[in-house]
């Protein structure tokens, strides 16, 4: 039998139309994931957050520091929770097969880059929280006993170590190692960056009343009340879009989340004690110097800007692991 040019060349179409449907698939399916996950972490979360108000409530005996939390905490947790147990499924929907391809890798050896990390992440925003306060334009909150500040540094220690973990999970581990499946690495690692971005702009809104079944509904749009504040976007998100890259770099160029844990809770450490202990002066320019949230000035984006060009050049060793997808 012999095969003409035209009957090549129909089955080259016809290879690229199945290469061309192969990829719509895995779009799609991708696509369906997200929002399936996404639709349970929200709308889910607010269902189940009065419920778990409710349980704090019978033990408040036990637990008062829980029951006395207001409402829109429970909120925060319960996003976070579903969104922490629907991961897996989530993974497991983009075609991992194990944790280990989620950067989750047993921790011998791993130490040096986690304290590499956390080291870069500390004297990052040490620079800028040391500048706008050697400007003067931030000052110490007079009258803090020994027994604030030692609890304060505690309780900031512990927040950095488990949010930094389980976000690096959530954000990099699995939103960002889910994308870099579907699409060129670079692609998914700017819009895993904001929409970390984007979930850090849900705004903490007061509960006034009391708690129904549909609270959580009414107070989940009023969350996203912080979006429609554009001095609170610009340059807020592009600071924490930047930060959502660093860390996604960092997972792609070691090949698991140790690194990116400990940059991650270095930044968490002064987000939680530069508020605490110090305060705004009088006339001071927030636009350039910042809050006490300390990332949402120019001066916070300049830095992470000059840390990333920092960590470009750092001597951080090709991942050699299996899973490891190579730059």
């Amino acid at each position: 039998m012999c095969w003409t040019r035209a009957d090549a060349i129909g089955w080259q179409e016809f290879a690229l139309g199945l290469n061309r449907r192969f990829v719509l698939f895995c779009v799609m399916r991708l696509l369906r994931a997200l929002v399936i996950y996404i639709v349970v972490v929200f709308i889910g979360g607010a269902v189940l957050a009065p419920w778990l108000y409710w349980l704090a409530q019978t033990v408040a005996h036990s637990f008062p520091q829980i029951a006395g939390a207001p409402f829109h905490r429970f909120v925060d947790r319960s996003l976070l929770l579903l969104a922490l147990a629907g991961l897996w499924p989530l993974l497991r929907a983009l075609g991992a097969t194990s944790w280990r391809e989620a950067g989750l890798v047993p921790p011998h050896g791993q130490w040096k880059k986690n304290f590499s990390g956390l080291l870069l992440g500390f004297v990052s925003l040490a620079v800028v929280a040391g500048t706008a306060l050697g400007s003067g334009n931030r000052i110490f909150i007079q009258g803090l006993t020994a027994h604030k500040i030692v609890g304060t540094i505690f309780s900031a220690i512990a927040t950095a170590a488990s949010v930094a973990t389980l976000e690096e999970i959530l954000f990099r581990g699995g939103i960002f190692g889910g994308l870099r499946r579907m699409f060129y690495w670079p692609l998914a690692l700017i819009a895993s960056s904001m929409v970390y971005a984007l979930v850090h702009f849900l705004q903490r809104t007061e509960w006034a009343g009391a708690v129904a079944w549909n609270s959580g509904l009414i107070l989940l749009p009023r969350m996203l009340g912080g979006f429609a504040d554009f001095h609170a976007l610009v340059p807020g998100f592009f600071s924490l879009t930047l930060a959502g890259i660093l860390l996604g770099l960092a997972y792609q160029r070691t090949g698991n989340l140790y690194f990116s844990i400990g940059l991650h809770a270095g930044w968490i450490f002064w987000l939680k004690t530069y508020g605490a202990f110090t305060t705004s002066a009088p006339r001071a320019a927030t636009w350039f110097w910042g809050t006490g949230k300390l990332i949402d000035g120019w001066l916070a984006l300049i830095v992470l800007v000059v840390t990333l060009v920092v960590f470009k050049f750092l001597p951080l060793k090709p991942a050699r692991e299996p899973f490891a997808i190579s730059r």
